[in-house]
C-alpha cells in the first residue's frame, strides 16, 4: 500500500531583521508566485529599505503556499511575509485542516494580511505535532542571516475540531482559560453578506472570495495614501472595475453602497466622477501625494538632522587643474585602459589630506547622558555622493586610505554601479567618515552642500571649464574648477578647514610633486 502523502505544514517566513535600525521595508515586487517551487537561497522579492533595494532569498525550500503582501505595501520587520508548503507534503483539499507552522502572532498577522488581499484564510490541523522543523539558509539579507531550527515558538498548534456547518463553538480567552459562558462563534467560512461588495463573488458554500479587481498602479497608490482600502470600494467600471473617480469619491466623503445579503447595492446610482481634491494652502487641484519613506525619508531626515544639530561654515577656493589633465592625458597616451578618472585622484588626495588634518575625519557623538565626545577613527571610509532615480545616496569606499587611484578608481566605479541599480548594502551606504561630492557634472560650478551626519565635512567639486587665468605674470586659458569645503565648525577652526582645503587644492595644481611621495 502506498503511503499517503503527509498534509502540508506551512513554514511562514517573517521579513527578517534588516539591520542597521531599520524597521521596516517596501515590497517592490515579487519574484515568485504562488505554486511555485522555491529552493533555498533563491531570490523570491525585491524589498526597498530605507538604505537600498535589496533581494530576499528564501530561507525554506518547497512550493510557495502565500505571498503575504502585494507590490508597494509598507512591511514591518517579524511580520509574515512568504509561506512554503515543504516538499513531500501535501495540501488539504479542506481549508480547515492545513497547519500553519510559526509564531502564533505571526500566524494572526498573516490572516489579517490574507484577509485584506482577497485569500481565504487557513486554520490548523487537529493534531499533537510539534510545528516542522526547518534549518534556516542564513542568507535572508546580504550581511545577516536567520537562525537554524524551529520556525516558531510555539510547542504545539492548536487544535480546530471539524464541526458541522453551522456549529458555533465557545470562544476562548487569550490566556487559553475555559470561558465562563460560550459565545457564538462565527462561521468557518465568511458568508457573502460578510464580505465587501468587491469580494463576493458567489452565494455558494465553498466558493473563494477574490481580491478587489483593480489595475491601476495610480489608484492603488491613490487609495493607500487616502488611507483608503480597496476592499472597501465599489468599482463604477467594467466587471466592478476599480476607477480613480470611485477613489476620490470615497475621498470625498462618498461611501460605497452598503450590501446586502446576496451580494448587490441596495439601490442603483450612476456613477458620476468627483470633484478635483483642492490643496487647502494653494486652491490649485492636488494631483497626488507621495508618502516620504524608504530613502527618500532617510535623505530628509538625515539633512533635516544635519543643519539641525552642526553648526557648519563653508571655505572655498579656486583650483588650476591644468597640470592633472595633462598628467591623465599622457598616461591614457600611454596605457588607455586603465587611467583613473580624475574624480580618483581627487579621492587619493583628499586621503592623503585626511592624514594630515585627522579632525576632519572625526565625527561629534552623545552619549546616552547627554555628553558629547569627539570620536576618531583608523582609517578613512570615503563616501563618494551618488545621484540615482531613488535620490542621492552615499556609498563609501572601505579603508580608502589604503588603495591606490587606480584602486581607487575601480572601487568607485563599482560602487556608484551598485547605488544606481539599488544593490549597495546598508553597511556600504552607513559606513562613511568623510564625504566627496562631484556635483561638477550637473554643470555647476559650486554648492554650499549639506554635512552628511553625522560626518563631520562634506568636499564638493565644481565642473572643469576653460578660464582666464594668470600664469607667471601672464594671461593665459587654463583648466579651473572650484573646490567647497563644508566642516563642522564644533571639531575644527577655520585655520584647520583652510588647510585641508590647500592641501587638496596643492595637490591638484601640482600632483606629480604628491604622487611621488604616495
Amino acid at each position: 500500500m502506498i503511503a499517503a502523502p503527509e498534509t502540508a505544514k506551512l513554514l511562514v517566513f517573517a521579513l527578517p531583521d534588516l539591520g542597521e535600525g531599520l524597521t521596516e521595508a517596501e515590497l517592490v515586487t515579487w519574484l515568485v508566485a504562488e505554486g511555485d517551487a522555491v529552493a533555498v537561497d533563491q531570490p523570491i522579492a525585491e524589498v526597498e529599505t530605507a538604505k537600498s533595494v535589496v533581494e530576499v532569498p528564501s530561507p525554506f525550500e518547497g512550493t510557495v503556499a502565500v505571498l503575504h503582501g502585494r507590490p508597494g505595501q509598507v512591511l514591518d520587520v517579524g511580520a509574515p511575509f512568504l509561506s512554503v508548503r515543504p516538499e513531500g507534503t501535501a495540501a488539504s483539499s479542506d481549508p480547515e485542516e492545513t497547519t500553519a507552522a510559526g509564531d502564533p502572532a505571526l500566524l494572526t498577522a498573516a490572516a489579517a494580511v490574507r484577509e485584506e488581499a482577497g485569500v481565504p484564510a487557513a486554520a490548523t490541523q487537529d493534531n499533537d505535532e510539534p510545528p516542522v522543523a526547518a534549518e534556516g539558509s542564513g542568507n535572508v539579507l546580504i550581511g545577516y542571516g536567520t537562525p537554524g531550527g524551529l520556525t516558531g515558538g510555539r510547542t504545539r498548534p492548536r487544535r480546530v475540531a471539524a464541526k458541522p456547518a453551522g456549529t458555533a463553538e465557545p470562544a476562548r480567552p487569550a490566556d487559553g482559560s475555559t470561558p465562563a459562558a460560550a459565545t457564538p462563534a462565527a462561521p468557518s467560512a465568511p458568508t457573502p453578506a460578510d464580505l465587501p461588495s468587491s469580494h463576493v463573488t458567489s452565494t455558494s458554500a465553498g466558493q473563494g472570495a477574490r481580491a478587489p479587481l483593480c489595475i491601476s498602479p495610480l489608484v492603488r497608490r491613490l487609495a493607500r495614501e487616502n488611507g483608503l482600502r480597496l476592499t472597501e470600494l465599489t468599482g463604477s467600471g467594467e466587471q466592478g472595475l476599480i476607477l480613480r473617480r470611485d477613489v476620490m469619491a470615497a475621498i470625498s466623503g462618498s461611501a460605497a453602497l452598503p450590501v446586502t445579503a446576496a451580494g448587490a447595492p441596495e439601490e442603483a446610482q450612476d456613477s458620476v466622477d468627483a470633484e478635483p481634491v483642492a490643496d487647502s494652502r494653494s486652491g490649485l487641484e492636488v494631483l497626488e501625494r507621495t508618502p516620504l519613506r524608504g530613502v527618500r525619508r532617510t535623505i530628509a531626515d538625515a539633512m533635516t538632522r544635519s543643519r539641525r544639530e552642526i553648526p557648519e561654515a563653508t571655505v572655498w577656493v579656486d583650483v588650476d587643474v591644468s597640470a592633472l589633465m595633462e598628467l591623465r592625458e599622457g598616461m591614457k597616451r600611454r596605457t588607455p585602459d586603465a587611467v583613473p578618472g580624475i574624480l580618483a585622484f581627487v579621492a587619493r588626495f583628499v586621503v592623503a589630506g585626511l592624514a594630515r588634518y585627522p579632525e576632519l575625519n572625526s565625527r561629534i557623538s552623545t552619549a546616552d547622558d547627554g555628553t558629547q565626545e569627539l570620536v576618531r577613527v583608523d582609517g578613512v571610509n570615503l563616501g563618494i555622493a551618488a545621484q540615482t532615480d531613488r535620490g542621492l545616496v552615499v556609498p563609501s569606499v572601505r579603508r580608502a586610505d589604503t588603495m591606490s587611484a587606480r584602486e581607487l578608481d575601480a572601487e568607485i566605479r563599482r560602487l556608484a554601479a551598485l547605488a544606481r541599480e539599488g544593490r549597495a548594502t546598508p553597511t556600504e551606504l552607513s559606513s562613511g567618515t568623510f564625504t566627496l561630492n562631484n556635483y561638477g557634472v550637473f554643470g555647476v560650478d559650486g554648492s554650499a552642500a549639506i554635512i552628511n551626519y553625522p560626518e563631520s565635512a562634506i568636499l564638493g567639486m565644481g565642473r572643469i571649464m576653460d578660464r582666464p587665468w594668470v600664469v607667471d605674470g601672464q594671461l593665459a586659458v587654463r583648466k579651473i574648477t572650484e573646490l567647497t569645503l563644508a566642516f563642522d565648525h564644533r571639531v575644527c577652526d577655520g585655520g584647520t578647514a583652510g588647510g585641508f582645503l590647500r592641501f587638496v587644492a596643492d595637490a591638484m595644481e601640482n600632483p606629480g610633486g604628491l604622487l611621488a611621495d604616495l
